[in-house]
C-alpha cells in the first residue's frame, strides 16, 4: 500500500458540482478536514448546464406562491411515488438555500422592486425560479466556489474514483486514479460523500458532458449500497438536433418560460392538441383562451408548452414519427415570434437568454431573435439514484452519503424544471452537515491491503492483453442499443434484448485491449468508465422492466396507463451475494396526514 500517494480527510467528497461543493462548505463549517475530489478541472462541474433557474416558493412575484404549492407541485411532478419527507424539506428550506446563496455573492435577476425575479417554468404552478438570464447554473457554481476557497478544503482536480474502500460493512475511504499520469492514489476518511451527478453518457443522444457516465451510482452499487427508481430517465424535450456534432446539447426550459412555442413542420402550435383533461379550461371559447395550469385558478394560465418535461418530449417524439418533424428530425422552437408583441423583441430575447442566443449563433449560425430553432429530445437527467435518508442523505451502508443527481427520492418519477439546483443546495448542505456529524463521532476506519491491490490489477489488465476490443467501439454501442431500445418509450421484449446485450457487452469488456501506457490515456479512461454505464445501464433496464406501468420519466407502450399498485412501491436494486444484480420491491411509506391533506388542499 506505501506505494500509492495516501491522503487523509476526516470527510471526502467526491464530485465538485453544486451538490459536492455546498456539501464540502457545510463539512468545512462544522470543524474538519474536508477533501473535494473532481474528475475534471474545478468549475466545469455539469451544473453548469443547468440554465433556467432554481425552483423555491419566495413568492416574489406571485405571493400566492408557498412552500405547501412547491411541495405538492413536487409530488403531482414525481407521480406521488417521491421520497415525501424530501419533498418537504425541499420545499421548506429551498428559499433560504437560494437567500444564502445572494448573501455569499450570487447576482440575480431583479424584480422592479430589487427582489430576486422569478420565471414560469415547466409544472410550477407560479413564477418560481429565481434565475440569473440563463446562466443561472454557472453563477450558482461561481458562487460556490468563490465562497468555498476560504473554508480550507483541499481539492484534487483531474482525479477519478475506481473503487470506495470497506471496513466491514462501513465505507472508510475510495481509491482513484490523477487522470494524467495515471497514478493511483488512497483517500482515507472518516465519512465520504457522493455527488458525482448523471448517466446521460450511457446514451447516444445527451445532454451531459463526457464526465457523466455514472461514476457514483455504480461506486455505491458496487460497495453494497442500494439504488432506487432507476427506472425514471429524463428526457429533456429541447436539446439541439443540428448540426451533428452538437446534437443534445440542451436548450434551456427558460425558452419557453420567456414566451417560446413548439411548431411543427406544417406550422402548427401542436401542443395544444394534446393537454390533459384536468389542465383544461372547459369555459373557454378556445385553446389558447383557456389552458390553464389548473383547473379552477384562471389567474394561473401557462402555456402547453410549460407541461411536464416527460409529457412534452413524447408529443415531440409524436410529431416526428407522424412525420411533422422538421429537416433534422426535430420540431420548431420559435421565441422569435414575441416581436409581435414587443417592439424590442430582439434585445428582450438577447437579455433574457443570452447564453441561448450565443449558442445557437456560434453552434449552429442561427439567430433565435428572427428565426426558429429546431429541437429534440434528449437524455438529461436520470431521477433515481443511491437511496438516501431524506434527512440525513445517508445512504444504506455506515459512512457513505449522496447529494444531488446521484442520489435519488425527491424526484420521484419525473423531476420539475428547476428543482434540481435547489435539491443541490438543500440536500448537498444536509449531505455536509450530517457527514461532519458522522465524522466527528468515529475514528478511521481500516482497510486491508487486498482491497486496494484487487482493484489496481482490475484496473490494468487490459494493458497485458496483446489483441482484443476497442473500449470505444463497446461504448458506442451501448449507447445506441440504450438510446434504441430503453428510451423514451419502451416495451419489454426490445428491454430483455437489451439486457441480453448488456451481458455481451460485459463479456466483450473483459476483452479489451490497451496499448501504450497509462499517461494521457484516453482508451484506459474510457475502459473503466464502461464498467460504470454498464452497472447503470443494466439498473435502468432491470427496474424499467419490472415496472409494468407508465409513469412520469417511464413510458411502456405495452403498459400505457398507470397502476395504482404501482403507484405504492418503488424498485431498489442491489447487489447480490454472488455478485448478480437483483430487484425487489419495497412499499413507500405512509405519507402523513398534513402532508395528504396539503395535497388534496392543492387539487
Amino acid at each position: 500500500m506505501s506505494e500509492y500517494q495516501t491522503f487523509e480527510h476526516d470527510v471526502l467528497v467526491i464530485g465538485a458540482g453544486g451538490a459536492g461543493l455546498r456539501a464540502a462548505i457545510e463539512a468545512s463549517a462544522a470543524g474538519v478536514s474536508v477533501g473535494l475530489v473532481c474528475k475534471s478541472l474545478l468549475g466545469k462541474a455539469h451544473t453548469v448546464m443547468a440554465e433556467g433557474g432554481m425552483a423555491a416558493a419566495m413568492a416574489n412575484v406571485d405571493d400566492r406562491d408557498n412552500w405547501k404549492v412547491h411541495f405538492s407541485d413536487t409530488m403531482r411532478g414525481g407521480q406521488y411515488v417521491n421520497n415525501w419527507r424530501m419533498a418537504e424539506l425541499h420545499a421548506k428550506e429551498a428559499p433560504d438555500r437560494v437567500r444564502e446563496l445572494e448573501a455569499w455573492g450570487a447576482v440575480f435577476d431583479r424584480t422592479k422592486d430589487g427582489k430576486i425575479l422569478q420565471r414560469n417554468f415547466g409544472g410550477h404552478r407560479y413564477p418560481r425560479l429565481a434565475h440569473v438570464g440563463d446562466r443561472t447554473g454557472l453563477e450558482l457554481i461561481r458562487t460556490l466556489q468563490d465562497h468555498g476557497i476560504h473554508q480550507g478544503i483541499e481539492v484534487y482536480m483531474e482525479v477519478t474514483v475506481i473503487a470506495l474502500l470497506k471496513d466491514g460493512e462501513r465505507v472508510v475511504g475510495a481509491f482513484a486514479y490523477e487522470r494524467e499520469h495515471g497514478r493511483f492514489r488512497i483517500f482515507k476518511a472518516k465519512a465520504v460523500i457522493l455527488a458525482t451527478g448523471g448517466i446521460g453518457r450511457a446514451y447516444k443522444i445527451t445532454s451531459n458532458s463526457w464526465e457523466g457516465t455514472g461514476d457514483g451510482h455504480s461506486l455505491a452499487y458496487d460497495a453494497g449500497a442500494e439504488l432506487i427508481d432507476m427506472e425514471f430517465i429524463q428526457f429533456h424535450p429541447t436539446g439541439m438536433v443540428y448540426p451533428p456534432s452538437v446534437r443534445g446539447i440542451l436548450v434551456t426550459e427558460g425558452v419557453r418560460g420567456e414566451g417560446g412555442v413548439l411548431k411543427n413542420s406544417e406550422g402548427t402550435r401542436f401542443m395544444f392538441d394534446d393537454i390533459p383533461d384536468n389542465y383544461k379550461d372547459q369555459t373557454a371559447d378556445t385553446p389558447e383562451e383557456g389552458w390553464r395550469y389548473t383547473q379552477g385558478d384562471k389567474n394561473a394560465r401557462r402555456p402547453p408548452e410549460l407541461l411536464t418535461r416527460d409529457h412534452v418530449a413524447r408529443c415531440i417524439r409524436r410529431e416526428v414519427k407522424a412525420g411533422r418533424g422538421s429537416p433534422h428530425g426535430g420540431v420548431y422552437l420559435d421565441i422569435a415570434w414575441i416581436k409581435e408583441k414587443l417592439p424590442n423583441a430582439a434585445e428582450h430575447i438577447k437579455k433574457k437568454l443570452p447564453s441561448m442566443y450565443h449558442q445557437f449563433k456560434q453552434l449552429a449560425d442561427l439567430d433565435i431573435t428572427t428565426t426558429p430553432m429546431e429541437v429534440g429530445p434528449t437524455t438529461h437527467y436520470i431521477m433515481g439514484g443511491i437511496r438516501v435518508d431524506g434527512d440525513t442523505q445517508a445512504s444504506t451502508l455506515p459512512g457513505l452519503f449522496a447529494a444531488g443527481e446521484c442520489a435519488a427520492g425527491i424526484n420521484g418519477a419525473n423531476r420539475l424544471g428547476g428543482n434540481s439546483l435547489s435539491d443541490l443546495l438543500v440536500f448537498g448542505k444536509r449531505a455536509g452537515e450530517y457527514a461532519a456529524k458522522f465524522a466527528l463521532e468515529n475514528n478511521f476506519g481500516t482497510f486491508d491491503n487486498a482491497q486496494i491491490e484487487e482493484r489496481a490489477r482490475w484496473a490494468l489488465e487490459a494493458f497485458d492483453r496483446e489483441s482484443g476490443e476497442n473500449p470505444f467501439a463497446i461504448q458506442n454501442d451501448l449507447q445506441e442499443m440504450m438510446q434504441d431500445l430503453v428510451g423514451i418509450v419502451r416495451v419489454e421484449e426490445e428491454m430483455q434484448q437489451a439486457l441480453e446485450g448488456i451481458k455481451d457487452l460485459r463479456e466483450r469488456r473483459e476483452k479489451i485491449s490497451l496499448t501504450g501506457n497509462i499517461d494521457f490515456n484516453p482508451s484506459w479512461h474510457t475502459a473503466l468508465d464502461l464498467h460504470n454505464l454498464l452497472n447503470v445501464s443494466e439498473a435502468i433496464t432491470l427496474a424499467a422492466i419490472e415496472r409494468k406501468e407508465s409513469r412520469g420519466g417511464q413510458f411502456r407502450d405495452d403498459f400505457p396507463s398507470k397502476v395504482a399498485e404501482f403507484g405504492k412501491v418503488n424498485f431498489i436494486i442491489k447487489k447480490g451475494a454472488g455478485g448478480q444484480m437483483e430487484i425487489r420491491s419495497e412499499r413507500i411509506p405512509e405519507m402523513p396526514e398534513e402532508l395528504k391533506q396539503i395535497i388534496e388542499e392543492m387539487g
